[in-house]
C-alpha cells in the first residue's frame, strides 16, 4: 500500500522503483542473447529466400508461435492494459471475436492460396492476382503503416522505462531500436522468428506475475469484480456482451453491431488475413499442412493472452486508489495516464529479481513487435516497391543487401514516428485509426480477388484506393467537425472507439462496392492466369492419409468451440 501511495503522489516524470544488481544482470543478459542469436543466424541467410522468408523451413509450432509473437509486443502489454482500464473487459473482444475466427479462416481457407503461389508478401499476391498498380498502392500503404506501428512499440517501451526507472525516454528508444536493427539486419526473418519465439516465452514468464499476485490480493475474480463495482458504480466494466445493447450502456460507447461487423468482420480479418506483418511468419512454414496449422496454434494461445494483458487493467480498476486519466489530461495535471497502468502495477508488485524479469518481458515485447514490423517493412519495400520500380533485374545478393539497408533505415524512420503516439488519448485509439485506414479496405480487395474470379485488375486498384481515401476522409471529417462522430457511428452516444469500428466498416463497404462496379465494367484476367490464386481455378491439395486427430480442420474446430465457451462464460 505504501508503494501505491507513493506512485499516486509522484509526478509522471519521476520513477517508481530502482533496479537492483540482479535486475540489471537479467536485462543485460537478455540483450546479449538476442544479439548473439542474430550473429549466429547470419551464416544461414545467404539468399533472398533465406533473408526474407527464413528459407520456408519453419515447423508449424515455430511458425505459429512467431505468428502470435509478432503481434504480442509492448503495444499489446501496454496498450491493452490501458484499454482494459479505460473500457473494462470489453477490451477482450480484440482477442476473441477480434482475432480467433479470422485466424482460423486464414489457416483453413486462405493459406492454400497464399502458400501455393509462393508469394513473398501480400502485395506480391495482389500483383499476381491484379496488376502492378494494385501491388504498389498496397505496398506503399503497408510500408507507411509499419513504420507508424513501429513508433508505437518504441513509445510504449520508452514510457515503461521512464515511469518505472526514470530512464531518459530518448535513451530507451535508441538503445532498444539499435539492438533490433542489428539482429534483424544480420539474420533477416530467420533471426526475427527465432527471437520472437524466445521472446514469447519471456513475455509469458514476466507478464504472468502481475495477474497472479493481483488476483491473490483482490480475493480472486469475484473479489476483483466486487471492488470494480464499488469503485465505479453505474459503469459496467465486467461484462463482455451484456452491456452492448446500446451505445450509452457501456464505457466504450459502442454497440454490438460495431463489435460484430466493424471489429469481427472487417478490422480483425483485415489484420490477421491480409497484414503481411503476421502473414509473413506463416509463409515461412515448411509445407502446406504446417502453414495451415500455424494460425490455429496461434489462435489457441491468443485466447489465453487476455489473462496477461487485460487482467492488469481490470486489477488497476479494482486496486489502484488513484484515478488514471487520458494522456492529455495527465500531461496537463501531472497525473498518471491510462497508458501507465501496467508500469504502476509493476511498481506495486515486483521486487528485486522479479522486476528484472518483468522489465525483460516488456523489452522482449517491444523487440518482438518492432522486429515484426521492421522485417515485414524490409520485405515489402525490397520486393514490392524497390524491385518493380527501381531495379527489376539484379542478382539475388543485391536484393539481400537492399533488404539489410532498409531494415536499418526503417528503424530510423520509425524512431521519428514514436512521438506521434503522444498526441492520442490512448495507444489503442492510434492503432485502431491506422487499421481502419489501411487494413479494412485491403480486406475487401484480397477477399474479392481470392474468391471471385470476375474481379478485374482495374477493379482491385480503384476499390483499394477509394476504400483507403474513404477511411482517411471520414477520420478528417470527424477531426474537423467532432459532431460528425454521431453520423459516422450512427449514434449521438458513440465514442471514439465506436468511430474506429464504423469507419472501418464504411471503408470496407466502399472498397467492395467500387471493386464490384469497376470489375463488372472492365475485362477480368482469363481463368488460365488465375490458377493458384483464386478459388475455383485452383486444385487445393487434400489431406488424405492423415489421421483425423492430426488434420488442421479438427484442431480448428476444437479452438472454435473453446472460443464460444469463453464468450458464454464472460457474457
Amino acid at each position: 500500500m505504501k508503494s501505491l501511495l507513493i506512485a499516486a503522489a509522484m509526478p509522471a516524470s519521476g520513477k517508481l522503483i530502482s533496479l537492483s544488481a540482479v535486475d540489471v544482470v537479467i536485462i543485460a543478459t537478455y540483450f546479449a542473447l538476442v544479439l548473439g542469436i542474430g550473429v549466429y543466424l547470419k551464416r544461414f541467410t545467404k539468399s533472398g529466400e533465406d533473408f526474407f522468408m527464413a528459407g520456408r523451413g519453419m515447423t508449424a509450432w515455430i511458425a505459429g508461435l512467431s505468428f502470435l509473437a509478432a503481434n504480442l509486443g509492448s503495444l499489446e502489454l501496454m496498450g491493452w492494459a490501458a484499454a482494459a482500464y479505460q473500457y473494462g473487459i470489453l477490451a477482450t473482444h480484440w482477442y476473441w471475436i477480434g482475432a480467433i475466427p479470422a485466424m482460423l479462416f486464414l489457416g483453413l481457407v486462405m493459406m492454400p492460396f497464399y502458400y501455393i503461389c509462393k508469394t513473398h508478401s501480400v502485395p506480391g499476391y495482389l500483383r499476381l492476382r491484379y496488376n502492378n498498380a494494385t501491388r504498389l498502392l498496397s505496398g506503399v500503404c503497408f510500408a507507411f503503416m509499419t513504420v507508424l506501428m513501429s513508433g508505437i512499440n518504441m513509445y510504449a517501451m520508452a514510457l515503461v522505462l521512464k515511469v518505472i526507472l526514470g530512464w531518459n525516454i530518448h535513451f530507451s528508444i535508441w538503445v532498444s531500436s539499435i539492438t533490433v536493427a542489428v539482429y534483424v539486419a544480420l539474420g533477416g526473418l530467420l533471426s526475427a522468428i527465432f527471437n520472437e519465439v524466445f521472446q514469447f516465452v519471456l513475455i509469458w514468464l514476466g507478464a504472468l506475475l502481475i495477474p497472479v499476485l493481483g488476483l491473490i490480493q483482490a480475493g480472486g475474480w469475484s473479489g476483483m469484480v466486487a471492488k470494480i463495482h464499488q469503485n465505479f458504480p453505474g459503469q459496467d466494466y465486467t461484462h463482455l456482451w451484456g452491456g452492448l445493447g446500446h451505445f450509452s450502456s457501456n464505457p466504450m460507447g459502442i454497440n454490438w453491431i460495431g463489435i460484430v461487423f466493424g471489429l469481427g468482420m472487417v478490422i480483425s480479418p483485415g489484420y490477421w488475413m491480409t497484414d503481411f506483418l503476421v502473414v509473413q511468419r506463416v509463409l515461412s512454414a515448411k509445407d502446406l499442412r504446417s502453414a495451415k496449422m500455424a494460425p490455429i496454434i496461434g489462435a489457441a494461445f491468443k485466447m489465453l493472452v487476455p489473462f496477461i494483458v487485460i487482467l492488469p487493467g481490470l486489477l488497476g480498476l479494482a486496486l489502484l486508489q488513484t484515478k488514471l486519466l487520458p494522456t492529455d489530461q495527465a500531461l496537463a495535471t501531472g497525473g498518471h495516464s491510462y497508458n501507465e497502468v501496467l508500469p504502476l502495477m509493476m511498481g506495486r508488485y515486483l521486487g528485486p529479481g522479479l522486476l528484472g524479469l518483468g522489465i525483460t518481458a516488456l523489452v522482449a515485447g517491444f523487440m518482438s513487435g518492432m522486429a515484426g514490423n521492421v522485417s515485414a517493412f524490409a520485405t515489402v519495400w525490397t520486393y514490392d516497391i524497390y524491385r518493380p520500380v527501381f531495379r527489376k533485374q539484379a542478382p539475388d545478393d543485391h536484393y539481400v543487401r537492399v533488404g539489410r539497408w532498409w531494415t536499418v533505415l526503417g528503424v530510423l524512420i520509425s524512431i521519428g514516428t514514436a512521438y506521434l503516439v503522444m498526441q492520442f488519448r490512448s495507444i489503442m485509439d492510434y492503432v485502431q485509426a491506422l487499421f481502419s485506414f489501411f487494413i479494412a479496405p485491403l480486406l475487401g480487395t484480397v477477399l474479392l480477388g481470392m474468391f471471385w474470379r470476375r474481379t478485374s485488375g482495374a477493379g482491385g486498384f480503384w476499390g483499394l484506393l477509394v476504400g483507403t481515401l474513404t477511411s482517411i476522409g471520414l477520420w478528417g471529417w470527424v477531426k474537423a467537425a467532432p459532431a460528425a462522430l454521431s453520423i459516422v457511428a450512427l449514434s449521438a452516444d458513440a465514442k471514439p472507439m465506436a468511430e474506429n469500428m464504423y469507419r472501418a466498416l464504411w471503408s470496407f463497404l466502399a472498397c467492395v462496392t467500387v471493386t464490384v462496379l469497376v470489375s463488372l465494367a472492365t475485362k477480368p484476367k482469363p481463368a488460365s492466369e488465375l490458377v493458384g490464386l483464386v478459388r475455383g481455378c485452383t486444385d487445393v491439395p487434400t489431406e488424405h492419409g492423415i489421421p483425423w486427430h492430426k488434420k488442421p480442420v479438427f484442431w480448428g474446430a476444437v479452438v472454435f468451440v473453446v472460443f464460444i465457451i469463453l464468450n458464454l462464460i464472460f457474457w
